[in-house]
C-alpha cells in the first residue's frame, strides 16, 4: 500500500509518496499560492485544502482523488456584527472585524457522522459543516458565550482555533484548543461549553491571572485515538499533560533542551509515547545552540530522549509550526517541515530521520493521508 502525506506551504500543496525505496513529491497543487493546510477525511476519502490570498481572502477547495483535481467549496461566513457592538477587548483599540482571517483547524467528524467536517479559525469562530464542506454554520454557543470576549491574540493580533479533537468514543464529545484562549469541552455537540484548562500556566500574565484556564496559550492540542482520556498540549509556557478528558492538566518541566515549541504528535495506540520539536521562546524562536532536534517520551513524561540522527546539528534555523509535525495511523512513521522549507521523515519512529527535501517554500502543516 501506499503511503502519502501532504505538505503545505508558503507557495503551494505538495503530496509526497512512499511506493518503495523512499519517499519523493509526487504531484504539486496550488503553485504560488499560499497553501496553509491540507487534511484527509478518512471516511469519504476527501482532502481539504485552505488558501490564504491575503488581500483576496481564504479559499477552500477540496479533493476526491488524492489531489489530481480539486473543486472550490465554501468558506466559512461570520455572522453580521450587530449594530453599536463594541468588544470586551478590542485589536489595538478598534473593534476587530467578525471575518474570516484564516482556517487554522479542520477536522472531520466521527465515524457516525458522515459529512460532518469541524473547522477552526482566526479570529475565533468555530465552524460546522454537515455537507462535506458545501456550507458552514458557525456555533452560536461558544460565538455568543461572554467569555469568549476574553480571549486574545498570541503572536496573531486575533485568538484563533487550531486545535479540534473528536472523541472517537462519543462524536459528541469535541475538545477545541484555542490561541488565546484555553481549551473548551463540549459533550453534547457544541450545544453548551465548557472551560477545560485547569492547570494550564500563563507566565505571560500577571501571577495573580497565571492559572486561569480562559487566558491559556495552547500551541498544539492532541489526542491519543486509542485512549481518548490522554491528551497532550505543547503551552507557550512548556509541556502539559491530562489523563482525564482534558479536565485537569499537568506541567511536565525541566525537559532539555527545551519546553517551548509549537508542534506536538501523540502516538495512535500508546498514549504514553509523545514526540515535540523544541526551540528557543519568545523574541527568538530558533533550535537551542542552533541544533534540530526532537525530544520523545514514552513514558508518559517521567523521562524524554533528544533525537537527532539524521538532522542538522550546526548553523541550522529552523522552527516548526504547530500543525508541521505528524505521525501516521502505526506510530512508526514520522514526518516535519520547517521555515526553511526543510522535509524531514523518520521510519523507526523518531529514531534517525532522512531530509526529503531542503528547497520546499516555508512549510505551514504536514499529515499523513
Amino acid at each position: 500500500m501506499t503511503e502519502v502525506c501532504h505538505v503545505a506551504t508558503r507557495k503551494g500543496l505538495f503530496t509526497l509518496e512512499r511506493a518503495g525505496a523512499g519517499w519523493g513529491i509526487a504531484r504539486a497543487s496550488f503553485l504560488g499560492d499560499n497553501c496553509t493546510l491540507a487534511v484527509a477525511d478518512p471516511r469519504s476519502g476527501h482532502l481539504f485544502a485552505t488558501l490564504n490570498h491575503g488581500h483576496f481572502g481564504v479559499k477552500m477547495h477540496r479533493s476526491p482523488d488524492g489531489g489530481a483535481t480539486w473543486q472550490e467549496i465554501a468558506a466559512p461566513v461570520y455572522p453580521e456584527k450587530p449594530e453599536g457592538y463594541v468588544p470586551k477587548t478590542p485589536v489595538e483599540g478598534t473593534p476587530a472585524d467578525w471575518a474570516l482571517k484564516l482556517v487554522w483547524a479542520i477536522q472531520p467528524g466521527g465515524a457516525d457522522e458522515p459529512g460532518v467536517i469541524w473547522c477552526g479559525t482566526m479570529p475565533g469562530g468555530l465552524f460546522r459543516s454537515t455537507d462535506h464542506g458545501d456550507s458552514w454554520a458557525i456555533n452560536r454557543p461558544l460565538w455568543d458565550d461572554p467569555r469568549r470576549e476574553e480571549w486574545f491574540g498570541g503572536g496573531a493580533d486575533h485568538p484563533g482555533i487550531h486545535s479540534i479533537c473528536v472523541d472517537p468514543r462519543d462524536s459528541a464529545h469535541v475538545l477545541i484548543g484555542i490561541s488565546c484562549g484555553g481549551a473548551w469541552r463540549t459533550r453534547d455537540g457544541g450545544a453548551t461549553w465548557d472551560l477545560a484548562g485547569t492547570g494550564m500556566r500563563a507566565e505571560f500574565m500577571p501571577p495573580e491571572r497565571a492559572f486561569e484556564p480562559n487566558v491559556q496559550d495552547p500551541h498544539l492540542l492532541v489526542q491519543c485515538p486509542r485512549d481518548p482520556d490522554v491528551l497532550w498540549v505543547q503551552h507557550h509556557n512548556g509541556i502539559f499533560r491530562s489523563v482525564d478528558g482534558g479536565v485537569t492538566w499537568l506541567e511536565i518541566a525541566d525537559v532539555k533542551p527545551s519546553t517551548f515549541g509549537f508542534a506536538v504528535a501523540v502516538h495512535p495506540h500508546d498514549p504514553e509515547t509523545a514526540w515535540f520539536v523544541p526551540a528557543i521562546k519568545d523574541e527568538k524562536r530558533i533550535p537551542v545552540d542552533g541544533r534540530v532536534v526532537v525530544t520523545r517520551t514514552r513514558d508518559g513524561g517521567r523521562t524524554f530522549e533528544t533525537l537527532s540522527r539524521g538532522l542538522p546539528q550546526e548553523h541550522a534555523y529552523d522552527l516548526v509550526f504547530r500543525h508541521a509535525l505528524d505521525v501516521d495511523a502505526t506510530g512508526t512513521t514520522l514526518a516535519f517541515g520547517s521555515t526553511t522549507g526543510s522535509l524531514w521523515i523518520s521510519e523507526d519512529g523518531g529514531d534517525s530521520w532522512q531530509a526529503v527535501s531542503a528547497n520546499l517554500p516555508p512549510v505551514h502543516a504536514v499529515r499523513f493521508a
